[in-house]
């Protein structure tokens, strides 16, 4: 099922427009939503998965009009909420009551620790590869979560029952479409497939133009 955020190959938004490369926040309060985030994240209540999926749901014209950190800040409200983090009235300034996650917090000296540490997704779990480089492949149509009506996946609509060429195997990683649920890590194989552009847009900038997405094998069949 696709939701606002799945915008690929979609007419009628405008080009897009490069930020200075030296510029690293476009405005202060942005690396204030980020950092609120990672501290938020320290607290050990959910998952990278379940995080992106939370922004994914955002109401349709919220997402649209939302800037990138105003889809995080509310994603993140959203999630505090449904986790039992902190309740509506406390966002809404209430005074809040006492966390039992208050031991979680990521203090100051902790920040450039946890960032180097980062998140892997690679597992050494789960099964053996089903394809090889080479193999021509079909994704699943439609672009949808085999486990949840309407939940989070990493297969974009755009790609949805396309050909493409295996183009290497990144080993087992942890499946987005359980782990954004709490159904588990469930890892399988992902692959770096290779799709000629002019069957994903129709009219590519240059003709032999590929795009690459970085797909898992419950996504794909042999073609």
């Amino acid at each position: 099922m696709t939701r606002v955020h799945d915008m690929g190959g979609r007419f009628g938004d405008g080009p897009v427009v490069p930020e200075p490369e030296d510029e690293v926040f476009h405005e202060a309060w942005h690396a204030r939503a980020l950092a609120v985030t990672l501290a938020a994240g320290a607290l050990g209540q959910w998952n990278l998965d379940m995080s992106r999926h939370a922004r994914e749901c955002l109401a349709p014209k919220d997402y649209s009009r939302f800037s990138y950190y105003e889809k995080w800040m509310a994603g993140l409200a959203d999630l505090l909420v449904a986790r039992g983090v902190v309740t509506r009235a406390e966002l809404a300034g209430e005074d809040p009551a006492p966390s039992p996650l208050a031991d979680r917090k990521l203090a100051a000296g902790q920040v450039a620790a946890a960032l180097a540490k980062g998140g892997p997704a690679d597992r050494d779990a789960g099964p053996a590869p089903a394809f090889a480089p080479g193999d021509r492949l079909v994704t699943r149509l439609p672009a949808r979560n085999a486990f949840v009506p309407g939940g989070h996946t990493r297969l974009p609509s755009y790609a949805a029952g396309q050909v493409g060429t295996i183009l290497r195997c990144h080993g087992n990683h942890v499946l987005p479409d359980a782990n954004a649920h709490g159904l588990g890590e469930q890892p399988e194989p992902l692959y770096s497939v290779v799709f000629d552009a002019a069957d994903l847009w129709g009219a590519p900038e240059r003709a032999g133009d590929e795009v690459t997405l970085d797909l898992w094998q419950s996504y794909l069949r042999p073609a």
